[in-house]
């Protein structure tokens, strides 16, 4: 039936929905700072697509003169190490904790009602704190994103360590496997593909708390240099700092997919 919700678009129809609201808001961008522009040319609200340019090819291709580093990497190198490695710990934590509370009834009747609390806590309160306990180094930085992705990691795969059909559980035990053979032989590979997708849901609260202990303490990042510029209202810095880091963002997110599909194909399928 010719109804919109059975209309599919094909694939060119989709591309052209898709980059639709981008042009769009472009569009809206320049006519914008157009106006300002033409009422006050040293306007540095709404910058001209040039001053983009400038501001891009300084700060990509030309070393700083206090530093002799060139700036837009020094961040961008600086960023992905505290978000990779916070990442990497977070993972760890939350394979081993979900596992264990999902999967040990001991363990989750100890423990989650721990995490359970600490996933209620907002991270950025605890920051100060974290900057007294460790200092205004790279280790509060990691232990703020971790805070903020560690609980969240842990209660997603321990409910579905819980999904996890009893019949095959039941079935492994009559087999005669033991606590850790079914968590390595059963439990583990099914949770594999699920850690991957819970990362990708985190991935937009770990930039958030990336990006908040940066401006606070940090002299070097892309939080930080964002933070450093706006007291010059640098829109012209700004707006493509906000670019890079979603096409980052994107850049990771599209590669913890890519991971998933090749190593998992049976749980692409699954969950097509």
């Amino acid at each position: 039936m010719r109804r919109l919700v059975n209309l599919r678009p094909g694939r060119g129809s989709a591309l052209v929905l898709g980059a639709l609201p981008f042009f769009a808001l472009l569009l809206v961008y320049l006519v914008a700072s157009d106006l300002r522009l033409s009422e006050n040319p040293s306007d540095k609200m709404l910058p001209a697509l040039s001053s983009f340019a400038d501001a891009i090819r300084q700060y990509a291709t030309e070393p700083d003169q206090r530093s002799g580093q060139v700036l837009l990497w020094l961040d961008t190198q600086a960023s992905l190490t505290r978000l990779g490695l916070s990442l990497l710990l977070g993972a760890a934590l939350g394979l081993v904790f979900g596992i264990a509370t999902g999967a040990l009834p001991y363990v989750r009747a100890g423990f989650s009602p721990f995490i359970a609390t600490l996933s209620l806590i907002p991270p950025l309160s605890i920051l100060p704190i974290l900057f007294i306990v460790f200092g205004m180094g790279e280790v509060s930085k990691v232990a703020l994103i971790l805070f903020g992705i560690a609980p969240f990691l842990m209660r997603d795969l321990s409910m579905r360590v819980g999904e996890i059909p009893s019949e095959q559980i039941i079935k492994a035990q009559t087999l005669g496997a033991s606590s850790w053979t079914l968590i390595t032989r059963v439990i583990l590979p099914q949770l594999l593909p699920r850690l991957l997708d819970s990362l990708r849901l985190s991935l937009g609260s770990a930039w958030l708390f990336l990006i908040a202990a940066e401006a606070i303490a940090a002299d070097e990042g892309l939080g930080y240099r964002i933070f450093l510029v706006r007291r010059y209202m640098a829109m012209d810095v700004i707006l493509p700092y906000v670019a890079w880091i979603t096409l980052l963002a994107f850049a990771l997110d599209w590669s913890f997919r890519r991971v998933n599909r090749r190593l998992f194909p049976w749980y692409s399928g699954k969950n097509a």
